[in-house]
C-alpha cells in the first residue's frame, strides 16, 4: 500500500513542500529512504520505528520504502520523523483516513512517541500560510513559533499518538493563535541602557551619531576604557525594528537552531560578538549543509569584532563582501544559498599590541616598529568602509566615582529616529538607499552641497592634519548625519569640524 504525507523543510531562510510518500510491499524485511536524505533523515527509521511500538501500533515487518520528493535537493534533520511516521501507519491502515493533504506535519519523535520541537518552523509556516488551503501539525514547543504566520491554522500536538487521535477524530485540539502585536510590544525590551555608562561623553556621541547614519565604527583605547560596554549598548539607540524586518530576523534565528526557549518573535535589534578565533564558516557561513554565519546572525542589528587586530586577517577581509552587498551568498556542490547581512560593524582594538600607548597612567612597552605593524593588521580596504573612527580614553576617577547621570537610550532613541525619518525621504526615489551610510561618491554632490568655508576646513583638514584621502567622503558623510539630527537642512561648518574628530586613524597618531 502507499500513502502520501505533505511536510516541508527549509533551503535557506525560505521553505519548500516536501511530499513524503510511504510504500509497504511483501518483501524481506527492510527500510530504505530516497530523495537525498542526510544522515539525520536516514536514522529517522530507527526513532520511528521505536515510537511506532510504544505507542502501541504495529510496526510492519515488511519491506518500507520512503520517497521524499523533490528529489534532486538534500534533506536534512530530524522534521521528517512525523510524517514518515504517519505515512507508515496510514499505508498499513492503521489510521482510518486517507486524506492527509490538507495537513503539512514536521516535527521529532522520540523513542516513546513524544513530539519534539524542530528548527526552521517559522520559515515554514509564513511559506505554507501563503498556499492559503493547508494547516499545520507542529510539536507544541514549536507553536507559538509558528502562530506568527496569522493567516494559518496551527494544530499543536504532543506525541504520535495524539497526532493520530487528532488525524481520525479532528476535533479537541484548537488551533493555536496568538496577538503578533502584543508579543511584538513585549519583545522590544532591552537588557541594558545607555545610562549605565559613566563618562565617556565624546564616544557616545560618536555611537549616537554613528547609529543615526547607519555608520560602521572603530573604537580604539586602552584596556578597562568600555569599549565593549558602549558597543553593547548600541543596539538600544538604533530604531525599532519594524515587523518586516523582525520576522527577518526570527526566521535566520530559527533555521540556525538558535531561536531561544519559549521565544516566538524576536524584536529586539541582536547584538553579535565572535571570538577573535572565530574560523570563516563561523563568521560569514558554511558547513556542508549551509548555515547562517555571525554576519547574518547579527542581519538589522550590531556585528562587534573586539581585539580587531587578534583577528586572522583574511577573516576581516571576508567582511569586505558583506558590507558591500548587505547579504553573503554561500555555494557547495549542491546548493548554492544567499543569507542576508546588512549589520553595523563594531570594531574595538588597543592603541598598542601592550594597550597602553598614549594612557597617561601607564607606560607602553612597545617599540613604534611593533606599534606600527599592530595597527597595520587592520587593512585600508577595511578601514575604507568604517566611516568613523574614535578614541576612547580611560575613565578618570571622578566618572566612576560619581552616580550614574547619563541619558538614557529611549531619548537619544527619538534623535536618532528622527534623523533616521529624514534620511528616508531623503533617499526615497533612491532604490536600496535608506541611511547616509548607504551614499557613494557620487551621492555627495546631490545631497551633500558645502558653502565655501565647510570646503576650506576641509581642505586644511586634508593637508595639514594629514588625514587620508579615503577620509574626504567618510567626513562628508558623517557631518551630513550630524546636521540631520540637528535637523539642519543644509551642511555647516560646525558639522564638519565634527566630523573631522571622528577620523583618528588617518592622523599620524601612532608614529
Amino acid at each position: 500500500m502507499l500513502a502520501k504525507i505533505l511536510s516541508a523543510a527549509v533551503l535557506g531562510i525560505d521553505a519548500y513542500v516536501v511530499e513524503v510518500e510511504a510504500d509497504i510491499s511483501q518483501q524481506l524485511p527492510a527500510f530504505a529512504t530516497v530523495g537525498l536524505p542526510d544522515g539525520a533523515v536516514k536514522e529517522a527509521k530507527e526513532r520511528v520505528a521505536a515510537a511506532i511500538k510504544n505507542s502501541d501500533f504495529v510496526f510492519p515487518a515488511k519491506k518500507i520504502t520512503i520517497n521524499l520528493a523533490p528529489a534532486d535537493i538534500r534533506k536534512e534533520g530530524s522534521a521528517f520523523d512525523l510524517p514518515i511516521a504517519v505515512g507508515i501507519l496510514g499505508a498499513t491502515g492503521q489510521i482510518l483516513r486517507d486524506d492527509f493533504e490538507k495537513f503539512i506535519m514536521v516535527g521529532e519523535l522520540s523513542l516513546d512517541g513524544t513530539l519534539k520541537p524542530v528548527p526552521g518552523i517559522l520559515p515554514i509556516a509564513i511559506q505554507i500560510a501563503k498556499k492559503k488551503n493547508y494547516s499545520m501539525i507542529v510539536p507544541k514547543e514549536n507553536a507559538m513559533e509558528a502562530a506568527i504566520a496569522t493567516d494559518l491554522d496551527v494544530y499543536p500536538l504532543g506525541s504520535l499518538r495524539e497526532t493520530v487521535d487528532f488525524l481520525e477524530d479532528g476535533s479537541g485540539v484548537k488551533p493555536c493563535k496568538i496577538d503578533v502585536d502584543q508579543v511584538f510590544n513585549q519583545a522590544l525590551k532591552y537588557p541594558m541602557d545607555f545610562s549605565d555608562v559613566k563618562g565617556q561623553e565624546t564616544a557616545k556621541r560618536a555611537l549616537e551619531v554613528a547609529a543615526a547614519g547607519g555608520h560602521n565604527i572603530l573604537m580604539v583605547g586602552p584596556p578597562g576604557s568600555g569599549k565593549t560596554m558602549l558597543a553593547r549598548r548600541l543596539p538600544t539607540v538604533l530604531p525599532n525594528l519594524t515587523m518586516e524586518e523582525a520576522l527577518e530576523v526570527t526566521k535566520i534565528y530559527s533555521v540556525s537552531g538558535l531561536l531561544p526557549a519559549n521565544t516566538a518573535l524576536i524584536a529586539t535589534r541582536q547584538f553579535c560578538s565572535p571570538h577573535h578565533t572565530i574560523s570563516d564558516a563561523g563568521l560569514i557561513g558554511g558547513g556542508r549543509v549551509p548555515k547562517p554565519g555571525q554576519v547574518s546572525l547579527a542581519h538589522h542589528g550590531v556585528l562587534f569584532l573586539d581585539e580587531m587586530p587578534e583577528f586572522r586577517k583574511d577573516i576581516l577581509e571576508m567582511l569586505r563582501q558583506p558590507m558591500e552587498d548587505g547579504q553573503v551568498t554561500i555555494s557547495r556542490s549542491m546548493v548554492s544559498l544567499t543569507y542576508p547581512s546588512q549589520f553595523m560593524l563594531v570594531g574595538a582594538m588597543n592603541p598598542c599590541p601592550c594597550g597602553f600607548f598614549g594612557d597617561t597612567n601607564h607606560d607602553c612597552t612597545c617599540n613604534p616598529g611593533q606599534i606600527q605593524k599592530y595597527m597595520s593588521k587592520v587593512s585600508g580596504p577595511l578601514l575604507d568602509r568604517i566611516d568613523i573612527h574614535i578614541e576612547v580614553p580611560a575613565v578618570k576617577f571622578k566618572d566612576l566615582a560619581a552616580e550614574p547621570t547619563g541619558e538614557k537610550s529611549d531619548s537619544i532613541r527619538e534623535r536618532v529616529n528622527h534623523a533616521r525619518k529624514i534620511q528616508i525621504m531623503r533617499f526615497s526615489d533612491e532604490p536600496g538607499m535608506f541611511c547616509n551610510a548607504h551614499m557613494e561618491s557620487k551621492d555627495l554632490q546631490k545631497f551633500c552641497p558645502l558653502d565655501s568655508k565647510s570646503l576650506e576646513l576641509l581642505r586644511t583638514a586634508i593637508t595639514k592634519l594629514g588625514l587620508s584621502a579615503r577620509a574626504y567622503d567618510r567626513i562628508i558623510k558623517v557631518a551630513r548625519t550630524i546636521a540631520d539630527i540637528e535637523a539642519d537642512e543644509q551642511i555647516e561648518i560646525r558639522h564638519i569640524s565634527e566630523a573631522i574628530q571622528y577620523r583618528s586613524l588617518d592622523r599620524n597618531l601612532w608614529m
